[in-house]
């Protein structure tokens, strides 16, 4: 299978902080891989590396063949991008919006019409098409900022965290565009920070932890790397939970993991159901009162809190390393260039006045 994208060594610094250290991963046409990592892991610096917005300090990245730092008007002609937040020109209508980012990628105007409706009927905007993005509730915005990186019809698709922010439902009918988009062939480099996301998408998966490549593999083959199944425990009253770990500490195959403010305990185990039978035969007595009781194998969060030190919940805390270094540089050239999904439509009113001037050929 061909490797679509290809990064070798990347390195990148700012201000004498590392935000990349020499990471290398690759991606198969068609797959999608997604890059993990708690905020300022370097996902967006890398994706924005790759997307030819940020220069490297070391290191080479591929796309389809193509260098990012030395070809990157043929790397901007063949992706799209979307980033953590709708980069979509909220005084414009939907079809505007798609209208003046084909226009932006050199389409002609009536390409560009034809492509508009195209996305809108796709991506269930059509109704919505002649309302300004305004309008537009969370869920459609990023529906419609998803439309603007498909409109000259990319072969590699940029996800930076795309489902910020969405309600769980919207998520659910994200997932289910994205799904799609792969059965047609797009390849795609998704990061997120929700793994149940990673989980259903991803082919394979690529954990980074301060600007370092942690681990790599299939979702089945991270879990594998965390061991077997749980059981998890949540007690009824304080100071109940030393004394089930110590009454436990026989069966254990790692040291049990305490969460004392929600009373829970996990306790990694070497078996299955016959192991939870004999946990609670070693409580009776113990005067441990369980409110629930659990036996489940480890998923992706497991993995995540292995690896990383903190759960994907902790790791959803701002950082300042990774996305105000990089701000400046996201939109130099993007509109010329044609990376237009990020660049343009993301600096306040700006596109407002160029649209309706003619400056995109409308």
């Amino acid at each position: 299978m061909t490797e679509l994208i290809e990064v070798s060594g990347l390195v990148k610094r700012f201000k004498g902080n590392t935000a990349l250290a020499g990471i290398d991963f690759s991606v198969p046409e068609g797959t999608v891989l997604g890059l993990l990592g708690p905020n300022g892991a370097g996902k967006t610096t890398a994706v924005r590396i790759l997307a030819t917005l940020l220069p490297s300090d070391e290191g080479t990245a591929t796309v389809a063949g193509y260098d990012v730092a030395t070809q990157a008007r043929q790397v901007r002609s063949i992706i799209g991008l979307t980033g953590q937040y709708a980069a979509v020109d909220e005084y414009l209508t939907g079809f505007e919006n798609l209208e003046m980012v084909g226009r932006l990628y050199h389409l002609g105007k009536k390409e560009s019409r034809t492509r508009a409706a195209e996305l809108l009927e796709r991506f269930d905007l059509v109704e919505a098409g002649g309302r300004p993005a305004k309008t537009y509730s969370g869920g459609m915005r990023r529906r419609l900022d998803i439309a603007a990186s498909l409109i000259a019809r990319p072969r590699v698709l940029f996800l930076d965290e795309p489902t910020t922010g969405l309600d769980p439902r919207s998520r659910l009918g994200m997932w289910e565009f994205i799904e799609g988009l792969v059965q047609e062939g797009t390849t795609i480099l998704l990061t997120t920070q929700y793994l149940e996301e990673a989980d259903r998408l991803a082919n394979s998966m690529v954990v980074i932890n301060h600007g370092l490549v942690i681990a790599r593999g299939t979702s089945d083959e991270l879990k594998a790397q965390v061991g077997g199944q749980r059981l998890e425990f949540t007690v009824a009253r304080d100071g109940q939970l030393a004394i089930l770990a110590e009454r436990l500490a026989g069966i254990a195959a790692e040291p049990a993991r305490l969460d004392e403010s929600n009373r829970r305990a996990v306790i990694p185990i070497n078996g299955g159901s016959e192991v939870l039978a004999q946990a609670l035969s070693l409580l009776e007595g113990s005067g441990v009162e369980l409110v629930d009781v659990g036996l489940r194998r480890p998923d992706l969060d497991d993995v995540f809190l292995t690896l990383t030190g903190h759960s994907a919940e902790d790791a959803e805390a701002p950082a300042a390393t990774e996305g105000a270094a990089t701000e400046g540089a996201a939109t130099e050239g993007a509109a010329t260039e044609g990376a237009a999904t990020e660049g343009a439509a993301t600096k306040g009113t700006a596109t407002k006045g160029a649209a309706h001037r003619g400056g995109t050929g409308k």
